[in-house]
């Protein structure tokens, strides 16, 4: 079992849980691994820290409207920085009400990277999505100046404003991002991702023009635009401020995890795999937790079922080589609040319970 949060309801692990007693409900005897997932959102931290241990380390930080929190990221053994943007970006720290990209900054990101930095890390990886913003990157570059410019005002409020030129960050720095989008056009940042956090047609628009008039000012500056790259539109666009400004590569999120968990050495051709999130549809397939994991499975030729709370698009899902496709919310009551997280666990558990009951059966839904 392995599956990733199902955001705003529960985590990675509780998901696991209920899974795994849904499957001894019918099934005692199965042998169950939980992996706990994320694609680099919201949890990634911890999933990280689930495999490789390392010392958490909390600090302040501004929130995407300004307001201190407490943020949370990892020190490994290796002396590598593990930070997640949810955890001063995400969308669990802005009320529904208050959702509006563009007002929301990534500032608080550059603030956890600049202390990590501080304390001499000698790798840093960040984990992109699950945010509430869509700045580009340019809230992040603003605390980050501070660092790299020491005459440089870390709070100034120009948003077009950008760096003098790319800087060299004290040690490599990589994106654990499972997101292909560039920062704009049609499958960019703002078109694709901005309306799930609050954005109207009317502010897509003006984010999608402060994007590209960011993106040419600093391929001016620079001598180099990143601006089309896979993961440019990740979280935003922190993805490509990172590729532009700090010259970071990219690794999938989710493969990042699972060679930490020696995944591939649990799988058998006899070996059914369940992951999931909270809605499956096309965008699960632009390399979001679920589609990295039925990959790694297909090559091992284990089947991969999905579980989640909405799913659409289900020919694509099917057809890209997922087994089942097992909706949470089939058994739904009436009456029952889908987001609640006691409904969700046992929703989970009966679902889980009746596909294995139908699958010993040796019958398909």
């Amino acid at each position: 079992m392995c599956s990733d949060s199902f955001k705003g309801c529960l985590s990675s692990v509780a998901v696991n849980a209920a899974v795994c007693q849904g499957v001894r409900s019918v099934c005692p005897e199965a042998v169950v691994h939980s992996l706990t997932m994320s694609d680099g959102g919201e949890g990634f931290v911890d999933a990280v820290a689930a495999c490789a241990g390392g010392q958490r380390v909390v600090m302040t930080a501004h929130d995407p409207l300004g307001r201190l929190v407490d943020a949370t990221y990892l020190l490994l053994d290796d002396g590598t920085a593990v930070i997640e943007s949810a955890a001063t970006c995400g969308m669990h720290l802005v009320a529904p009400e208050e959702r509006n990209p563009l007002r929301c900054s990534s500032y608080g990101l550059g603030e956890m990277m600049i202390e990590a930095w501080r304390r001499g890390c000698q790798r840093m990886v960040i984990g992109l999505g699950g945010t509430c913003t869509c700045d580009a990157g340019r809230g992040m570059l603003r605390a980050l100046q501070s660092f790299f410019e020491s005459n440089a005002d870390a709070l100034f409020s120009d948003a077009d404003a950008f760096p003098s030129g790319a800087w060299q960050a004290p040690c490599p720095v990589m994106m654990a991002c499972d997101v292909d989008a560039p920062l704009f056009g049609q499958h960019g940042a703002a078109r694709v991702f901005a309306p799930q956090k609050g954005a109207t047609p009317s502010m897509v628009e003006l984010l999608e023009e402060r994007a590209i008039r960011f993106a040419q000012c600093s391929a001016q500056c620079c001598q180099r635009d990143r601006s089309s790259m896979p993961g440019a539109g990740a979280a935003g666009g922190i993805g490509y401020a990172l590729m532009q400004y700090l010259d970071a590569t990219q690794q999938s999120g989710i493969n990042i995890l699972l060679d930490l968990y020696r995944f591939d050495a649990l799988l058998h051709a006899d070996t059914i795999v369940v992951t999931g999130e909270g809605h499956a549809d096309r965008q699960t397939l632009m390399g979001k937790v679920p589609y990295g994991i039925l990959q790694r499975a297909m090559k091992k030729s284990a089947d991969t079922w999905l579980l989640a709370g909405r799913i659409d698009d289900e020919a694509l899902l099917r057809e890209a080589g997922f087994g089942r496709l097992l909706c949470i919310n089939d058994v739904l009551a009436p009456g029952d609040d889908a987001m609640n997280a006691d409904t969700a666990r046992q929703n989970i558990t009966a679902t889980m319970g009746r596909a294995v009951t139908t699958m010993l059966q040796g019958t398909k839904k």
